[in-house]
């Protein structure tokens, strides 16, 4: 070892040698136990160094050994922790119980899988008394939450990285009113797991529940109920019997063929065309070099090559476990366009209204009516909710925010029709309270096959949305940046532009007209200068108003070294220069880049396209 006997080496050593005496899965004990006799101290550093750490979007990192990864012991020490916790929150745990979902991730080299973590997490809780609703096969996310729901359990966990790269894995929970959790629950949590880090007596010994009277298959019964209930959302069954339309659709080798296959029956759609090269689950994603829609036309080359051959005009796709939904249309000139996030919850969020209020007995109904959209997407349902009379709500970056906010509403009796954000993330039927690219797919198709019979396209809609209720133009970017120090430094430049706690006044010739800064918790827009969204330290995030209507929120990820940033430029209807408007944006974005971001000087990397 490098520097022998130092204080932190020694620690490595001895969290390494803790690691042996509790890892029963022979491939991570046995890359830890080469580590150890190798004494490479930087490895053991990569392995040891620090636990990943249980947020509110749970657990996310890489597959293999140590503390710092995802794998069977991990996985025991996390449930051990969430069971726990559970215990100490619900008197009840033991009648109820929870339900685990799972996506066909796998990694060879280290032993392993969504199915094989899933099964270890069910022994953790069926050891101890508690019920356990484990899906028999791979699932979209969704069902996790709509099964929480549904069946009334304490909690669910789904097993998924979605979209990230191949070798990552990820643990993401639910709580009882099947919103992802939020504050104070994950530092409950994370506290929890590490009071059980040492596995219980069966921990090992998933073969246990296959016996246990405590081990439920909710498989079947979520299959059916699941498409019954959003077919409440299918309003035009006449139409979709007899479309011409053609559509094809994507699950990147993911989860979401069949699921996408029965949505379109309980719609009346002939199926769409899938993609063969990608329909089948494949945990190496080998057609894709990152397997998120989100990246745009590189995902969707396939789709492309085989929408030409069989005539079809749309492209549906969705992330591997199947939780959001990428668009895209053929149009007249023959180019095929991706509908940004924006867009298409413009779209979504115009006919899931257009359908309510086609199918309200009382027009007093609407003062009750809500819909959601993240700080970071689009303004446009604002736009909407002020010219129809509805409400319109924005809530921080994140379902988990939109899930929690959505329930409370519905709990006062209010109807909650639709929540986005700009990650291509929808939610269209109030069954699930979380994104979900399965009912958002169905639900679209059946808004291209209406439009058909009016001869519009998507593309067409979206413009006479935009007429309506005035343009909302948006760019959306980001930089990556390696080094935290770097990023705190940036936006404590930005706290301190003009000396001491001044924000900047004009970025390049556009005049700042407001700010809201969540990480601090100040808005220059409230009377008490303090801001209504709930604010984190942990995370950065700003939010400029300019002068010209224009808004940019610059902000960092949660999961990747980016540094995000987003900005729409609103403009009343009747205002449908948009080439103008265009112009007017892509000068802001720059001014953003050249003086609030400086990349030159912080050796910032662009997004590559």
């Amino acid at each position: 070892m490098a520097a022998r006997g130092s204080a932190g080496d020694d620690a490595l050593r001895r969290a390494a040698e803790q690691w042996l005496l509790w890892d029963k899965n022979p491939k991570t004990y046995a890359i830890v136990k080469q580590l150890l006799a190798e004494g490479n101290a930087g490895e053991l550093q990569k392995y040891f160094g620090s636990r990943m750490e249980f947020g509110t979007a749970g657990l996310r990192a890489a597959m293999g050994a140590g503390i710092s990864h995802m794998n069977d012991l991990t996985i025991i020490q996390t449930t051990q922790g969430f069971c726990r916790y559970l215990e100490k929150n619900f008197s009840d745990l033991k009648k109820r119980g929870v339900v685990i979902g799972f996506d066909a991730r796998a990694h060879l080299s280290s032993g392993g899988s969504s199915k094989r973590f899933a099964r270890l997490a069910a022994n953790t809780f069926i050891s101890q008394g508690v019920p356990v609703y484990l899906f028999s096969d791979i699932i979209p996310t969704p069902f996790v939450p709509y099964t929480v729901t549904h069946l009334k359990l304490c909690a669910g966990i789904m097993v998924t990285a979605s979209h990230n790269p191949k070798q990552d894995n990820g643990y993401k929970v639910y709580w009882e009113n099947g919103a992802q959790i939020i504050s104070p629950h994950d530092k409950g949590i994370s506290q929890a797991i590490e009071e059980n880090q040492e596995p219980w007596p069966q921990a090992w010994d998933d073969k246990l529940i296959d016996s246990s009277p405590l081990l439920h298959d909710p498989y079947a019964m979520v299959n059916k109920e699941y498409f019954k209930d959003i077919q409440k959302q299918c309003f035009y069954r006449n139409i979709n019997k007899e479309t011409n339309l053609k559509f094809v659709h994507t699950s990147v080798h993911g989860v979401g063929h069949k699921f996408v296959q029965l949505a379109f029956k309980a719609f009346d759609l002939s199926p769409p065309f899938a993609v063969p090269e990608q329909k089948d689950p494949d945990p190496d994603f080998p057609t894709v070099k990152y397997p998120n829609p989100e990246e745009g036309k590189g995902v969707l080359t396939l789709s492309f090559a085989l929408a030409e051959k069989d005539g079809a005009r749309i492209i549906l796709a969705n992330d591997p476990d199947a939780d959001r939904l990428a668009v895209a249309e053929k149009q007249e000139s023959g180019e095929w366009k991706v509908f940004s996030g924006n867009e298409l919850g413009a779209l979504l969020g115009w006919w899931i209204f257009t359908c309510w209020k086609n199918n309200s007995r009382d027009a007093r109904a609407i003062k009750d009516v809500y819909m959601l959209s993240s700080t970071v997407s689009s303004k446009i349902l604002r736009a909407i909710a002020l010219k129809e009379g509805f409400h319109f709500e924005e809530t921080l970056t994140g379902f988990k925010w939109m899930g929690n906010r959505a329930k409370q509403l519905m709990d006062q009796g209010k109807a909650v029709l639709f929540a986005f954000e700009e990650a291509i993330g929808y939610m269209c039927c109030p069954a699930v309270l979380d994104k979900d690219g399965v009912s958002a797919a169905v639900i679209t198709a059946e808004m291209a096959s209406f439009l058909a019979t009016r001869n519009l396209s998507l593309s067409q809609q979206l413009k006479a949305v935009y007429d309506e209720y005035g343009f909302h133009i948006t760019k959306a970017s980001y930089f990556i940046c390696h080094d935290p120090k770097v990023i705190q430094q940036l936006f404590d430049n930005l706290r301190n532009f003009d000396g001491k706690n001044t924000y900047p006044k004009s970025c390049g010739r556009f005049k700042v007209s407001g700010i809201r800064d969540l990480t601090t918790g100040y808005d220059s827009s409230q009377p008490d200068q303090k801001a209504i969204l709930p604010t984190s330290k942990s995370s950065q995030m700003i939010t400029f108003t300019f002068a010209n209507g224009g808004v940019a929120t610059m902000r960092t990820s949660g999961t990747e070294p980016k540094i995000k940033y987003y900005s729409e430029l609103c403009a009343p209807p009747g205002n449908s220069d948009v080439e103008q408007l265009k112009k007017e944006l892509d000068e802001l974005v720059n001014a953003l880049e050249k003086h609030f971001f400086q990349p030159e000087k912080n050796k910032l990397q662009r997004k590559t396209e």
